[in-house]
């Protein structure tokens, strides 16, 4: 019996794996589409959008039956429910790649804007390094690279201020990229809750492992703060 648990609970970390492998790939494709005025990557998102949806799922399914016909200590118990609430985090990021997609598909039929995408594809490469040290730091059980993660959120968050501010002023300076400003302004708020869910992924790694739910405060606070 605790064989066939610890096999399928090996097949449901494969499937979390694969998941957000797909989901990284959409963020990577959904902003090269931005960066490059392409539209083939942006065609790519929507077609992982549907896999990722299958394995939303399916996993959804796995933890149910790994409940249903196991008996888990407390320790895999922790580990079905982390899966879950990883696998929904999972689907959001793919939906947030989604959005950065259909607004960069809105981007691309109109003339570019002079400056440079700020500092977009450098939150996508953070939040693309976070998803995958978060899944990392769940098959390995680890701690500190979880922390690391949650450690980088604040530098994601410091990012999008930084565009959002310097954007505003374009706006401001001319009103005719108005509209092409607030779609740019759109993809660092889909980035940002990106590596929102990465964290979010990194706070149940600790769960799991330590039994400890840090969500809405630090790690070290009284429950009760």
């Amino acid at each position: 019996m605790r064989r066939h648990l610890e096999t399928a609970e090996d097949e449901l970390k494969e499937r979390l794996l694969v998941m957000g492998g797909l989901a990284e790939e959409m963020i990577r494709a959904a902003v090269e589409g931005l960066r490059d005025r392409k539209e083939a990557p942006l065609r790519t998102v929507h077609e992982n959008e549907e896999t990722v949806n299958r394995l939303h799922i399916e996993v959804d399914d796995r933890c149910l039956k790994l409940i249903a016909l196991h008996q888990p200590t407390a320790a895999d118990l922790r580990l079905i429910l982390a899966a879950s609430k990883i696998n929904s985090d999972l689907e959001r990021i793919g939906d947030q790649a989604v959005n950065i997609a259909e607004n960069a598909a809105v981007l691309l039929g109109q003339p570019p804007l002079e400056r440079k995408l700020l500092d977009l594809p450098r939150m996508a490469d953070l939040a693309k390094a976070m998803l995958k040290d978060s899944l990392v730091a769940f098959v390995r059980k680890d701690v500190e690279l979880a922390r690391s993660v949650i450690a980088r959120d604040d530098a994601e968050d410091r990012l999008k201020s930084e565009a959002f501010h310097e954007l505003m002023q374009i706006m401001q300076s001319d009103a005719s990229t108005i509209q092409r400003a607030l779609g740019l302004i759109l993809i660092a708020r889909n980035l940002e809750r990106i590596a929102d869910h990465a964290t979010n992924v990194a706070e149940d790694v600790i769960f799991m492992v330590l039994g400890r739910d840090i969500r809405h405060r630090a790690e070290g606070s009284p429950q009760g703060s």
